[in-house]
């Protein structure tokens, strides 16, 4: 018996079983049904590094309460326009999953997205005049005008009871409240795109690691397979290869030895969350409750207390409380940083540290506190927090871009950046957040920049289908925004 994949050449390689090669897996096999394409994931089953439930927040991220999308200036202004970006991102992902769910290619919304308010809470005098800045800047905008703001205790209790249930009568605090914003299980949505990838003639292929990306003399790309249980060993041609495997893509980048990946680095965060599944208490909490991050601490570090539904069980996640770990993947090796040192990264890499010494000094803190004290931090966002009903779980790791920079030698970035040949032939991705909310629009910008011909002259009714307001701003014409708004909602079944 056979292990590894048979098939000796494809038009399209995807490596990483995530959210990303589901996405574009999805996208291209609807575009050109002609094209021969073949995933390969290291694991046994897909989506269980960060596309996971318990190793995500789920967000939805639609900056309706990701304060770190929309910071203060010097001045105390708010500048909205990335905020009003990730929003206008989202909802192009919104559609395309309206779309799947349409055409009968996946099945029911409800088990990977359900409506959750999300909100913002904050503590203090100049939190709370920050947040109504931040709310005056945002509600004149379509994609905002539902959001609502408060310092009523009254008001944000009914909101967000566990919040307020035995917090001090004293000092001001101040909330906002958009009651569109949803939970998405990523897991559940990965696993049904590809499930619809592998009914229309993709190839799936599990506990595959690829071991090694070159280019070959006929210009196609050479892959190196090994299966992990059997110990078998192949290989693969590819015209076009995408590396969607998360924190493991930095690595592959590297062994593909294209000039536009040097230079790059990776800093990989872990993290922790409390965990409640306990039906009584969950049923008290229907929100996503974002606060400020702490100083120092990276924007995947702000505190928040989240509905989640997984397997169409309710719970509650709280956290996050950062942490360190060389690996590059949850399920991935304590050497993995110590080889993604090369001679065109390390002085990036050292720089950016340099830059970051703040970062570094609070992850040590994270990384030395005791759950008890975990659990004192919890009761900051929930006063009657009880550590017994809580559990401490591992999420998903995080590997941040370093990369090279004039000014500075080297900067942590903490987004996302899709890094692709000259010629299109591969891309990868790096970084995080806003991540999985966003696979949609960097998947189009993949598709673009790496098949910028069929893109313009061949996709674009296809793409028109699977995203009708593709090119349109739609925080520009509030008409279009409302309904195409309740469109979605009407098709994803959100309340």
């Amino acid at each position: 018996m056979t292990f590894i994949s048979q098939t000796k050449e494809a038009d399209v390689v995807l490596i990483g079983g995530g959210i990303m090669s589901a996405t574009l897996g999805a996208m291209i096999r609807q575009l050109q049904p002609d094209w021969s394409v073949v995933v390969f994931e290291q694991l046994d089953e897909l989506g269980l590094e960060s596309s996971g439930p318990w190793n995500n927040a789920g967000t939805g991220h639609s900056a309706l309460c990701e304060l770190n999308y929309s910071p203060a200036a010097a001045d105390g202004s708010v500048d909205p326009a990335k905020a009003i970006s990730i929003n206008e991102q989202f909802q192009l992902s919104r559609q395309f999953w309206a779309h799947m769910v349409s055409s009968g290619y996946i099945g029911s919304p409800k088990g990977f997205i359900n409506t959750v308010p999300h909100m913002s809470f904050v503590m203090g005098e100049e939190h709370s005049k920050y947040l109504r800045t931040r709310y005056e800047a945002l509600k004149p905008n379509p994609l905002f005008a539902s959001m609502e703001y408060s310092e009523d205790r009254n008001q944000i209790e009914s909101w967000a009871p566990l919040v307020m249930r035995g917090r001090a009568d004293t000092g001001r605090l101040a909330a906002t409240r958009a009651a569109e914003g949803t939970d998405v299980d990523f897991g559940r949505l990965t696993k049904e795109l590809i499930g619809f990838l592998g009914t229309h003639d993709g190839e799936i292929n599990y506990g595959t690691t690829v071991t090694d990306v070159r280019r070959g003399t006929d210009k196609k790309w050479q892959l190196k397979l090994k299966h992990k249980a059997s110990g078998e060993h192949g290989s693969i041609k590819a015209r076009f290869v995408f590396i969607g495997s998360g924190g493991g893509a930095l690595h592959l980048l590297q062994r593909s030895g294209i000039p536009q990946g040097k230079g790059y680095g990776g800093f990989p965060v872990s993290g922790q969350f409390f965990r409640c599944t306990n039906e009584d208490i969950a049923a008290q909490h229907h929100a996503k409750v974002y606060g400020q991050a702490s100083v120092g601490a990276p924007p995947m570090s702000v505190p928040h207390l989240d509905t989640r539904y997984v397997g169409g069980k309710k719970s509650l996640l709280f956290g996050p409380y950062a942490g360190f770990s060389t690996n590059f993947l949850k399920s991935g090796s304590l050497w993995d940083l110590p080889l993604s040192i090369r001679p065109s990264n390390i002085y990036p890499m050292a720089a950016a540290g340099l830059h970051n010494l703040g970062l570094t000094k609070y992850l040590v803190s994270e990384v030395l506190k005791s759950r008890s004290a975990k659990v004192s931090a919890m009761q900051e966002y929930l006063p009657e927090a009880n550590g017994a009903d809580w559990e401490l779980i591992t999420a998903g790791q995080r590997v941040q871009i370093m990369k090279k920079d004039r000014k500075q030698g080297g900067i942590l970035q903490f987004g996302t950046e899709v890094i692709s040949s000259s010629d299109g032939s591969i891309s990868a991705l790096l970084g995080a957040s806003p991540g999985a909310s966003t696979a949609v629009p960097i998947m189009l910008e993949i598709l673009q920049r790496c098949f910028p011909r069929e893109f313009k002259l061949q996709w674009q009714d296809g793409l028109k289908q699977m995203i009708p307001t593709l090119g349109v701003k739609l925080n520009d014409n509030p008409g279009l925004a409302a309904d195409t708004m309740a469109q979605t909602a009407s098709v994803l079944q959100l309340d």
